[in-house]
């Protein structure tokens, strides 16, 4: 990284920052209807870096109210071309702004500048050229019919209308497009409600936006809190369709709210994804794939590995390189270039996970590595391995969102016992299994509830369909299906 590009790219961040912000509501810039707003934080040390608009009911309205005209207005007569060469200028502009992004990113959210600028930006300039593809190629399918005389049947796929997008703060601008980019690409209209913990890129990405020359009220992004402006998205009746990504507790809020009008609904929940380490697996990859599973972004990630299964044989010298690895990262601020895990988004979220670490070392659990808060400004929590924990803890049942692996052993288990030992969750977002037996691992991906299996190792992949089973939410993202879940379905039948 050039650091010297860095420093500057940090100055105009902050100069950004040190600007009066304001929402994006049909093409223009506007404050709060009640004047509300809200300060959002430094988590590497609790300080303020500015205030943003706390919108509210109103501000929704009128946000829905532009994009349903945008809907039914000028977007409507935009070509897929002409959208898809919209979305490539935007990525282009991400990629030429990526370092302010990926300080704006850090400082907001606590992650490491060089994951922010490493990863989560470039995905998001990315996402956008992948989907920019799809806009040309959302098609329907036109059927032989059986009915008596000469029929012509066909599909269309047209987008499903104004959607609300309610992102998570745990990869805010990555989360954030990975919403728009899809929807974009159908067709559809919007309202972004970024995290309240972390709003600041999606409003630098709302001026990319409007650089990009999308016409005024496809995109609208509303900041504030979920109890207010998310909770109007969600009950809104001229929005048609959610995508949200965050706690299975807010989904099941959402899921009732969206009742009223029967909106369309994609949730992307929680997580407490098993990771299975069979006798003859390549410890040198599992060690770093297992440590990188559940340390990697402070472990606030839903598909993280949180619930560790190794075979005995391997559970030692497995575990001890796991911690070594978690005793050596550098915990710090994000902007510091030598940072390999940074603090959690919030003191809320610090709470949290330093009580489920008290909760399980209470109920016998021990503290191989970790188990503490950093006594530092700021909201950090140590790596964390616990070991001797039971299938009857929280820590190995609820979804922690933090650094925290909870480590078991097992013996020579059939594989219908390790699936089931992974399957003893509420959740089924995400697995991983580590073995160079291959006909194990394809036994295992299918005995397996999840939405993920990743034999190996592996990361995210655009065209790869992504979600979760049981409580881990609705629908799939990525790929031809996360298009898809923006359009609907139109029957057209002619008599000829």
């Amino acid at each position: 990284m050039n650091m010297q590009v860095t420093s500057l790219a940090i100055d105009k961040a902050r100069a950004w920052i040190a600007r009066p912000k304001k929402m994006m509501i049909d093409g223009r810039w506007v404050e709060a209807e009640n004047g509300g707003s809200f300060d959002t934080l430094d988590p590497s040390d609790g300080s303020v870096l500015c205030a943003v608009p706390r919108g509210t009911e109103a501000d929704i309205d009128r946000a829905v109210a532009a994009a349903r005209k945008a809907f039914e207005g000028p977007w409507r007569k935009i070509t897929p071309a002409q959208r898809a060469a919209m979305m490539w200028r935007l990525a282009e502009l991400v990629d030429l702004h990526r370092e302010e992004l990926a300080v704006l990113e850090t400082l907001d959210n606590g992650k490491p500048l060089r994951v922010s600028l490493g990863m989560d930006v470039p995905f998001a300039a990315e996402r956008l050229r992948y989907n920019a593809g799809w806009a040309t190629k959302i098609n329907g399918e036109t059927p032989p019919m059986s009915l008596p005389g000469e029929w012509l049947g066909y599909t269309v796929r047209e987008p499903v209308g104004v959607v609300g997008h309610i992102v998570a703060w745990n990869a805010p601008i990555a989360s954030a497009v990975g919403k728009l980019a899809p929807s974009l690409a159908a067709g559809c209209t919007m309202v972004l409600k970024p995290a309240e913990q972390t709003p600041l890129t999606a409003l630098r990405l709302g001026e990319l936006i409007e650089e990009a020359g999308f016409p005024a009220g496809v995109v609208n992004i509303v900041t504030g809190f979920g109890e207010d402006a998310g909770a109007a998205i969600a009950a809104h009746r001229d929005v048609d369709k959610i995508s949200f990504t965050g706690s299975t507790e807010v989904g099941k809020i959402i899921v009732r709210a969206a009742a009223d009008n029967l909106k369309r609904l994609t949730l992307e929940l929680g997580g407490k994804s098993p990771v299975i380490v069979m006798p003859d697996a390549d410890l040198d990859k599992a060690i770093p794939g297992v440590a990188n599973g559940i340390f990697f972004n402070s472990g606030q990630v839903c598909t993280a590995g949180s619930r560790l299964f190794a075979h005995a044989s391997v559970f030692d010298d497995l575990v001890k390189g796991v911690a070594e690895r978690a005793r050596a990262l550098k915990v710090g601020a994000g902007l510091d270039p030598a940072t390999e895990i940074g603090p959690l988004v919030s003191d809320v979220q610090q709470d949290r996970v330093a009580g489920y670490i008290r909760s399980g070392l209470s109920d016998g659990a021990e503290a191989i590595v970790g188990g503490r808060t950093v006594d530092r400004p700021g909201y950090f929590v140590e790596p964390t391995i616990l070991g001797g924990t039971r299938r009857d803890m929280a820590v190995r049942r609820e979804e922690i969102f933090g650094p925290v692996l909870c480590a078991v052993s097992f013996d020579d288990a059939t594989l219908d016992a390790l699936a089931a030992e992974a399957n003893d969750t509420s959740y089924g977002l995400a697995a991983n299994v580590f073995t160079s037996n291959l006909s194990a691992a394809h036994k295992l991906a299918s005995r397996i509830r999840a939405g993920t299996v990743k034999i190996n190792g592996g990361g995210l992949d655009q065209g790869l369909p992504a979600g979760g089973f049981k409580q881990s939410g609705w629908g799939r993202e990525y790929g031809r299906e996360g298009v898809e879940i923006y359009t609907e379905i139109k029957s057209v039948l002619v008599s000829l």
